[in-house]
This record gives C-alpha cells, sequence and structure tokens, in this order.
C-alpha cells in the first residue's frame, strides 16, 4: 500500500477539509479577528488533518501489507483470515468478516462435495464387488466349458475381471491411506502370486516369465503391490511382439538405500516422444491407438498408487524391442532397526 495511493483515495476528504478551513477562515475575517489567532487556528487544522492521516494510513498500511504478504506466502489461501488478527477500522473489519464468511462458505460447499464423493465412490466399491460374483460365476463355467470357445470367453471374462479391478483401485487410490497397511512383504511371495492370478492369460499369450534376485522383502501393501505388477503383466501381454517369444523378466537390486524391482518385457516398446507421458491420466499413446484398444488409466492409476506409498516408478523403453518399468522401495528407519 503506497502513500501515493491513500492520498488519490482520500481526495474527497482533502476537499471537504479545505472548504471546511475556507469556511471557518471567512468566518473568523467576518468577525474581524485577530490575524496571528487566525494563523494559529488554521495551523491546529492542519497539524490534526496532517497527523490524523500519517495515523490511519499507518494503521491501515499494517493490515493491508500484512494480508498481501501473507497471502503469497500461502499455498491455501482461503486460509488467510487465520493468518491475520482483526484490524481496528471499520473498512478493515469488514474485510475481515468478508473472508471469515467467504471461508465459511466454501468450507460448506467443499463438505457438501467431499460427502457426495464418498457416496459415490462407495457406490462404485459396492456395484465393483457386486459385480464380480456374476463374473466368478461366468468364469468358472467357461473354464468348465473347456474347449476353444470356451477359452476365449474366459480370456475376455479376465479382462472385464482386470477392468473391473482397475475401477475400484481408482476409486480407492484417493483416499489410499485408509485402505492400505504397510509391512514387511516378500517380493518373491508377491511375484509369485501375481504369476499365479495371471497364469491363463500368461499361457494363452505363449508368454513365459524369468525372475532373479527376488529374496529380498520391501516395506509396501501386499495387496496393492500385486495390483501394479498386474498392470504390468497386462500391459506387457497386451503389447507383445510378433517377431519373437514374449518374455517377461522380474528382477530386483538392493542397496543401503533403496530396493530397486525391475520389470522388463520383449515387446514392441514405446516410442521416444510417448515414453515422458504414459503416467498421464487417460494417456494412450500410439501403441494405444495402433494396436490394442487401450484406456490410459492403468499405469496412471499405478502411478497414483506409488506416489501414495512413497515409492517411485518410472520406465525405459526402446521401441521395438522391449520396455523396463522401476519400482523403488525407500528402506526408512523402520526397515533398517526390523
Amino acid at each position: 500500500m503506497k502513500f501515493t495511493e491513500y492520498v488519490k483515495d482520500r481526495v474527497w476528504f482533502y476537499m471537504i477539509a479545505a472548504i471546511s478551513l475556507g469556511l471557518i477562515l471567512l468566518f473568523l475575517e467576518v468577525f474581524r479577528v485577530n490575524g496571528q489567532l487566525v494563523g494559529a487556528v488554521s495551523s491546529i487544522f492542519l497539524l490534526f488533518v496532517v497527523f490524523e492521516e500519517i495515523f490511519c494510513f499507518n494503521r491501515k498500511k499494517h493490515f493491508y501489507c500484512e494480508l498481501v504478504e501473507k497471502l503469497e506466502l500461502l499455498d491455501k489461501k482461503y486460509l488467510i483470515h487465520e493468518m491475520l488478527a482483526e484490524p481496528g477500522f471499520i473498512e478493515g473489519k469488514l474485510t475481515y468478516e468478508a473472508l471469515c464468511e467467504a471461508n465459511k462458505s466454501m468450507c460448506e460447499n467443499v463438505n457438501v462435495y467431499k460427502r457426495q464423493s464418498d457416496e459415490f465412490r462407495d457406490f462404485i466399491e459396492m456395484w465393483v464387488h457386486e459385480v464380480k460374483l456374476p463374473l466368478a460365476s461366468l468364469q468358472l463355467m467357461a473354464h468348465n466349458h473347456g474347449d476353444e470357445l470356451g477359452e476365449k470367453f474366459l480370456e475376455q471374462l479376465r479382462r472385464i475381471d482386470g477392468y473391473t479391478d482397475q475401477v475400484l483401485y481408482y476409486a480407492r487410490s484417493e483416499n489410499s491411506e485408509k485402505d492400505y497397511m504397510i509391512k514387511e512383504t516378500s517380493l518373491k511371495r508377491t511375484v509369485a502370486n501375481v504369476a499365479l492370478k495371471n497364469r491363463e492369460s500368461i499361457q494363452l499369450c505363449g508368454a513365459s516369465v524369468e525372475t532373479s534376485g527376488l529374496d529380498v522383502s520391501v516395506m509396501t501393501d501386499g495387496k496393492w503391490l500385486e495390483f501394479i505388477l498386474g498392470q504390468f503383466i497386462a500391459n506387457s501381454l497386451k503389447y507383445i511382439s510378433p517377431d519373437r517369444e514374449p518374455v517377461i523378466s522380474i528382477s530386483a537390486e538392493e542397496d543401503e538405500e533403496k530396493v530397486l524391482l525391475h520389470f522388463r518385457d520383449n515387446g514392441i516398446g514405446i516410442s521416444e516422444g510417448d515414453l515422458p507421458r504414459i503416467f498421464d491420466k487417460s494417456f494412450t499413446g500410439e501403441n494405444g491407438r495402433s494396436y490394442a484398444k487401450s484406456t490410459g488409466m492403468g499405469l496412471y492409476i499405478v502411478k497414483s498408487l506409488c506416489d501414495r506409498l512413497e515409492h517411485s516408478v518410472s520406465a525405459v523403453s526402446e521401441q521395438g524391442s522391449f520396455t523396463e518399468l522401476t519400482i523403488g522401495f525407500a528402506k526408512n528407519n523402520y526397515y533398517k532397526m526390523a
């Protein structure tokens, strides 16, 4: 707040003060008051106006400068009223009360949307659990059918089941901290569980799985990690290269600070232009448009879950040769003590 801006805002006050002083001087002149007294009255009047303006300016400047400075420092700017003391002048009080009312209204609206979001997420979770029952029955019927057509039906049902898992984990990913349990988890057991769950799909595609160095444990949630690895396998089987036998390699390496889990396939790879965006929401890329119908949500959910679990995830690829995804598990103090 600059003094020149304050003066411009008070132009009408100064005009009224000047007119008032002129009328006082005119009144004194009419009654033939001594010139020295007129000068004294004029000086006192002017000094009063000057001191009053300096006092008001400093008081307002302190409040508005504090408002601007703290607003710039805050990430959640709607909390600004909690960082300010209620000022003593009327305009500042009105501003402060307006900020409080705006924050109150915002909080009420946020609570309404949060409740609606929670209700919708609860409905999605209930729907997924309900739809999995007939899916499981259909998979059993297709499996018992035993012929080639039954196998094709079974594969499509597994794809539907995978997509419902994506819906469920996406719905939960916004509040995953309420649904996960961090504990020491064996990578060897986790990879074995994922391979077992996807055994039929792997066999149907003629792929093989190679593992090495998995005799290590990490601090994570086993259920969420299985989902992440399941997404990796689904992508690998979706983008198999027709020029060679599909091979999926899963390995781990460990140092003092972290454990790295590498997931590599020899599929069609990812173009250099698409690689930086594969974790973006709804990004399908060249492969998704050319080779398979893709939603672009799988790796986005993977990245969201890894962020929630405080794991790193990265990818390297060479188009026409391979794709390698790496998850990094940090070793915190609890892990070291264990």
